[in-house]
């Protein structure tokens, strides 16, 4: 690279790519992959005796990124840092300067809060100094977690498990799970009764439904099959007259635009997608997308943020569409500005279009359809936030009985507002009546048809799902929007907490990790100590707190409790009780336990070692075979590899590497697969009779490198050469099968 050119180091290639088309020819961007320098794996890495001071080595397996990246930075006239916008990419250009060996005046931070052309040319013509504030408080929390995971980890390795981990964060998300489940155990059912009265009135004889409310205005619970009789008799020869008939307008505001958690939860509930993969499909939004005729455009903003705070330009140009595609009527006048809640960190806007006249449908045919489906929900909820309120009409009636009242009401959409764009998913589906009501009026008579008695009992708190933990913790202040995928990705991954449908439930292992956290460490699992430390880590970066101060006051407690969880438990070894399957041993008849081994769970006779009998454990995936309509189940074959196949095994023969989803095919209406792997995968028919069938060698899998020309023997080696996954396929009976038929 000639002298007195510019370098631009950002996190990842795609990213690096969309920047340098929109800088041109005067700089050369590369990509850091995320830290280059970190504390190291084999020990703590902590001078805890010298003020905290971290041991920070090169990243091993980056050893030529670095080198590359000190060849060019030497040779550029200025290193424009441009990390990711929040601590972390703070932190990740604070080590960039010191492992490049950069002075202040060459080394420039810039801050992209969303990657368009216009954004990125601003920026880089305001570079500022790296916050050494923001840097502080990343490393706080880097050493807190480090202190705690490497301190308190190998004690659970002796004492409970191998290979076990603890976690400032994950210990207090996995505690929130056992609480909860502990609370479902010991809920105590109560009875309760409904009592719905079919009642009819005027000449067409029209009904309607109304629901005890109690004695007058006083609500008041049934409680028993006694209570319930007694209020039938009482009325049962009694006239039914409407005692009052409120009629009036019920206005819905829209919610405010997504921040981080909001996202995860809505894209949980609405689009099934695990927080991680959210976050993952938000990343490409945000770092760009080839779109047809405008080259690459970052779609969304950065989506790592807890602020609902719009910039102007982002309010008149939402303004300008919805007046435009909707007319006056459906913008209320003025931008609406939402308040962020105490405590948020306000670096950046909300997540929002980076283009509101980006429109879904406009983008579609460029995108996948994950991609799709999250930039739908981002600009619908974006656009929505800034139209008119949806209007109801509501009617509300009182029917009175014997000294009784019964409640009916409806509410029809009289003007759709925001509606006509989004409308924000629900966690649980509510009870109540709301069927059309007849014209009614205050005095008039009506007659009882029926009465409808329904026992109910008082359920115990549902699980939690993804979405309603990240919420969980959101309110009680744990973790930051950085740390909530991350977060349930630990405690899932390490057997914590196993996901039941959409349900998560603590394993025996989660259970027997949290009650010796609690019993030895309960700072550490403490909501409220959690909270705590993390305002402390926001008065860092706010430069109100130095960081090591901090560190200070809390490894003063922490020790005192290493120190005596050590005593307590020694020569203590804390047995986990086996998780129970709903299978029996094919072999001796016992209760079958699940286990888990090198390629995963699976299900083993307790009678080790006298009996040895194993099974796998079989998902159904979505979707439905191509070849017969069976369930598509996923294997794992012996050497660790995932294969799909057909329920009904060798009888039908269906058999692929390719991953089932939930699409169908619209031609043919058949099941639609994707390539196994990471990154954004489009969905393909595979059904050879459709006119939308993509073969094989068109779905979109890496290329293998061509052989090298050393001769035809290596050659013809080369092609014979067959991969681990293809010799489990032929080694599957339906495999097997097919290729006798062919033959």
């Amino acid at each position: 690279m000639a002298r007195g050119k510019d370098l631009v180091i950002v996190e990842s290639p795609a990213k690096a790519k969309t920047i340098e088309k929109y800088l041109g020819g005067q700089y050369k961007v590369k990509a850091s992959m995320g830290h280059l320098r970190d504390l190291p794996k084999s020990k703590l890495g902590v001078d805890i005796d010298n003020g905290f001071e971290p041991e920070y080595i090169p990243v091993k397996e980056k050893k030529d990124l670095i080198a590359e990246l000190k060849k060019d930075a030497k040779s550029a006239s200025t290193v424009y840092l441009a990390t990711d916008p929040d601590r972390e990419g703070e932190a990740i250009s604070w080590h960039l300067k010191e492992l490049l060996e950069l002075s202040d005046k060459k080394a420039q931070r810039v801050t992209f809060n969303e990657i368009t052309k216009k954004v990125v040319t601003d920026s880089i013509q305001h570079p500022r100094a790296i916050d050494s504030d923001l840097v502080d408080a990343q490393q706080a929390r880097r050493i807190l977690d480090r202190i705690v995971g490497y301190q308190i980890s190998p004690l659970l390795w002796k004492k409970v498990k191998a290979g076990l981990s603890a976690g400032r964060v994950q210990s207090v998300a996995t505690r929130m799970v056992v609480d909860r489940e502990e609370e479902i155990k010991g809920f105590q059912s109560e009875e309760y009764w409904l009592l719905d009265a079919l009642l009819s009135c005027g000449e067409e004889n029209a009904q309607f439904t109304a629901r005890f409310f109690g004695r007058g205005e006083k609500k008041t619970e049934l409680k028993s099959e006694e209570e319930v009789k007694a209020v039938i008799a009482a009325t049962q020869d009694e006239p039914f007259v409407v005692q009052s008939v409120k009629r009036g307008e019920k206005q819905k505001s829209p919610a405010p635009p997504f921040i981080t958690s909001t996202l995860q939860q809505e894209a949980s509930r609405r689009l099934a997608m695990t927080p991680r993969r959210t976050m993952s499909i938000a990343q490409q939004l945000y770092e760009g997308v080839e779109i047809s005729g405008q080259g690459t455009i970052g779609l969304i903003t950065y989506m790592r943020t807890d602020s609902l705070r719009l910039s102007e330009e982002a309010l008149a140009s939402a303004r300008e569409y919805i007046v435009g595609r909707y007319g006056e009527k459906y913008y209320p006048g003025s931008p609406r500005r939402f308040k962020t809640k105490a405590g948020a960190q306000d670096a950046h806007e909300a997540i929002r279009p980076t283009s509101i006249a980006l429109s879904p449908e406009l983008v579609r045919k460029d995108l996948t359809q994950e991609q799709y489906r999250l930039y739908r929900l981002i600009w619908g909820r974006f656009t929505a936030s800034q139209m008119s309120n949806a209007v109801y009409d509501n009617i509300a009636v009182v029917v009175d009985s014997a000294g009784y009242s019964f409640h009916a009401n409806y509410s029809e959409l009289k003007f759709p507002g925001y509606t006509a764009v989004y409308e924000e998913a629900r966690d649980e589906e509510q009870g109540e009546l709301d069927s059309p009501l007849p014209s009614l009026s205050e005095g008039e008579r009506v007659y009882l048809e029926k009465m409808t008695p329904q026992q109910q009992f008082t359920q115990p708190p549902a699980r939690y799902t993804e979405a309603t933990l990240i919420r969980a913790m959101e309110e009680k202040g744990i973790g930051r929007p950085s740390t909530y995928a991350p977060t349930i990705t630990a405690i899932t991954s390490r057997d914590y907490v196993i996901k039941e449908g959409k349900y998560l439930r603590p394993t025996p292992l989660g259970e027997v990790v949290t009650e010796l956290m609690k019993e030895h460490f309960g700072d550490i699992v403490d909501v409220k100590f959690t909270n705590q430390m993390e305002s402390e880590l926001d008065e860092i970066e706010s430069g109100k707190a130095e960081w090591r101060e901090v560190l200070d006051k809390f490894y003063r407690g922490f020790e005192k409790e290493m120190s005596a969880a050590e005593k307590a438990m020694d020569g203590v070894r804390i047995k986990v009780p086996d998780v129970l399957s709903d299978e029996y041993c094919d072999v001796c008849g016992r209760q079958m336990v699940v286990k888990k081994g090198r390629f995963g769970p699976f299900l083993a006779c307790p009678g080790f070692p006298e009996c040895t009998f194993t099974k796998p454990i079989v998902t159904e995936m979505p979707g439905k075979c191509p070849k017969c309509g069976g369930k598509i189940l996923k294997r794992t074959s012996k050497k660790g590899y995932v294969f799909y196949a057909c329920e009904h095994g060798t009888e039908c023969g269906f058999i692929t590497w390719d991953v089932p989803t939930k699409d169908v095919c619209p031609s043919c209406g058949k099941t639609m697969f994707k390539r196994s792997g990471r990154g954004p995968l489009k969905s393909f028919c595979i059904n050879e009779d459709c006119p939308n069938f993509v073969p094989e060698e068109k779905r979109s899998y890496k290329k293998k490198a061509p052989a090298k020309k050393s001769g035809a023997g290596t050659a013809k080696k080369t092609a014979a050469k067959k991969s681990p996954a293809q010799k489990t396929a032929e080694k599957t009976p339906a495999a097997k099968k097919t290729k006798k038929t062919k033959e």
